[in-house]
């Protein structure tokens, strides 16, 4: 069980962690047992959990059993979408008003890269949508970084947004953000159509 200096404590946070990083698949089915055995915690908090992460639209009905959603088509060019827009308005802000320190930290970035820029908006209401947003992106099956070249595109891309960022452009910031993103979702689709085929 994560303890407070390696992850998180709480039901809700460990289950969520556990989709983020893949323990937890789309269509895996969650049972109330087990989680609770696994997190060494009571089955109550574990159900007010499911129920939290069923609102959220991260877990979804199969009979009577709960399993981790599934984005089609149609959800994931949805969440593509405003991804972009909030990312964007996300990277904008940041050229506005992040700290010389947020944008060294912003350059090293890797994995977090993302909610660095989203902490460096300075905005609070936008963090929380984004977080949203980046929950549901675990319900993808891959990650578009698992595209061969993907890796060093993806950091040509980060480079620039840092670039725009730093020189306080705000319009090339949001521009260079929403290119990544696009090029994000131009690559995952390329990856849905190739494992169907």
């Amino acid at each position: 069980m994560p303890d407070a200096k390696t992850g998180p404590t709480d039901a809700y946070s460990m289950i969520l962690e556990a989709i983020d990083i893949g323990t937890y698949r789309p269509g895996d089915r969650l049972v109330e047992s087990e989680l609770a055995e696994r997190f060494g915690v009571s089955r109550t908090p574990i159900r007010e959990a499911l129920q939290r992460l069923e609102t959220q639209s991260l877990l979804m009905r199969d009979g009577r059993s709960l399993i981790v959603a599934s984005l089609d088509h149609n959800q994931m060019a949805e969440l593509y979408v405003v991804r972009g827009e909030l990312e964007g308005l996300a990277a904008r802000l940041a050229a506005r008003h992040a700290t010389a320190e947020e944008v060294r930290v912003l350059a090293r970035a890797n994995k977090r890269f993302h909610k660095q820029i989203h902490l460096a908006s300075h905005n609070r209401y936008l963090v929380q949508q984004l977080d949203l947003v980046h929950r549901s992106m675990a319900l993808m099956a891959t990650s578009s970084l698992a595209v061969e070249g993907r890796g060093e595109i993806a950091q040509a891309e980060h480079n620039r947004i840092v670039e725009m960022i730093e020189a306080r452009d705000e319009d090339g910031a949001d521009e260079a953000l929403r290119t990544h993103i696009s090029v994000a979702f131009m690559t995952r689709l390329k990856q849905e159509a190739a494992r169907r085929e």
